[in-house]
């Protein structure tokens, strides 16, 4: 069963509030970006990379916040849409270590989840960037989230990050 995100209370602020630097692409090592076209589908969806950074979506965003379960990929990101960054770990990370994650991360436009079969220990993404990292205290993951939380490139900037799914839905139904 699927935990419900935390209460956006107890997630700990570390000063990660910038929005990016302008529109040039941000000097992160090992960074991959692509250039993806929005959709909305009610069906799987296979992405090119893992986890899905961006390109057709299901029509209900993921709730952000802190889940405990993978989420389903067409979910959140729907949620990068709307300019959230989705910070994915190894299921097998331990658990002071997620708890390290959460703590360095802002309470807002932010979804963590274990998410099966990563190559790289935790997985940074905003829509149509991505960066792999080699654990939880990898410095690249704040200048990620700085530069890509609700930054210029965000596709919805100020669309809603709650209000969507929490994920136990298997199949969300659609706004509207």
């Amino acid at each position: 069963m699927r935990a419900g995100p935390v209460a956006a209370a107890s997630l700990a602020l570390a000063g990660l509030t910038g929005c990016g630097s302008g529109d040039d692409t941000p000097d992160i090592d090992g960074l991959v970006t692509w250039d993806l076209e929005p959709s909305h589908v009610t069906t799987p969806v296979d992405y090119p990379m893992t986890p899905g950074a961006g390109g057709p979506h299901h029509p209900t965003w993921l709730d952000c916040g802190v889940y405990d379960e993978p989420v389903p990929d067409e979910n959140a990101v729907h949620s990068l849409e709307h300019g959230a960054v989705w910070v994915a770990y190894r299921p097998d990370t331990a658990a002071d270590q997620v708890d390290a994650l959460v703590a360095s991360l802002p309470d807002t436009y932010v979804v963590v989840s274990p998410y099966p079969g990563l190559e790289a220990p935790v997985v940074a993404t905003a829509w149509g960037a991505q960066v792999a990292l080699d654990g939880v205290d990898d410095p690249r993951l704040k200048e990620f989230v700085v530069a890509y939380r609700q930054g210029p490139d965000t596709l919805e900037p100020g669309a809603p990050c709650h209000a969507g799914t929490d994920g136990t839905t298997a199949t969300p139904q659609p706004e509207g």
